[in-house]
């Protein structure tokens, strides 16, 4: 089963996406998969990794990985994806389409993959273009993660709307 949840900020997205996929674990601890590139030394988003490792105390086996998604997750298990948006901002030198390859290669696995992504579009557009790509990559891949599956929440107030 493939899951994504999105929201805005503090949403209450993680915290239900983390919960969706202890759900949905059947056999060993599903993995967390956190994308954020510690190379940016961002001492808030430092704090913030923090409380969501205290959160999900030992619920899950850790893994770290930016870039390439596909090369950890297998066939087998479920894992969290958290998040996206840090995935879509460490990849933004890398053409869309390879972005689009790795999750065909996602939809392809025989795993639960519960997604997280941040919802970015509802804003103006920005005035710079990296801002501008940011959101748009946003847009486009929160497109084709819906179209890949099978169950689509939007948070809200820590309330999942259930759109697929």
């Amino acid at each position: 089963m493939k899951v994504v949840y999105f929201g805005g900020q503090k949403s209450g997205k993680s915290k239900l996406a983390e919960a969706k996929a202890l759900e949905l674990t059947y056999d060993k601890k599903p993995y967390y998969i956190a994308t954020y590139d510690n190379s940016y030394k961002d001492e808030e988003m430092a704090e913030r990794i923090y409380t969501h490792q205290w959160q999900r105390e030992d619920k899950f086996e850790n893994i770290e990985e930016p870039f390439e998604l596909p090369i950890v997750i297998e066939n087998r298990g479920t894992y969290l994806v958290d998040c996206i948006s840090m995935w879509i901002l460490n990849t933004l030198d890398m053409p869309i389409s390879e972005l689009f390859a790795q999750l065909d290669e996602l939809e392809n696995k025989n795993s639960n993959i519960v997604f997280v992504l941040n919802d970015v579009s509802s804003g103006v557009i920005p005035l710079d273009k990296e801002s501008r790509t940011f959101v748009d990559r946003s847009g486009v891949i929160g497109q084709k993660l819906a179209s890949i599956c099978d169950e689509v929440y939007e948070v809200k107030l820590g309330l999942p709307i259930k759109l697929k």
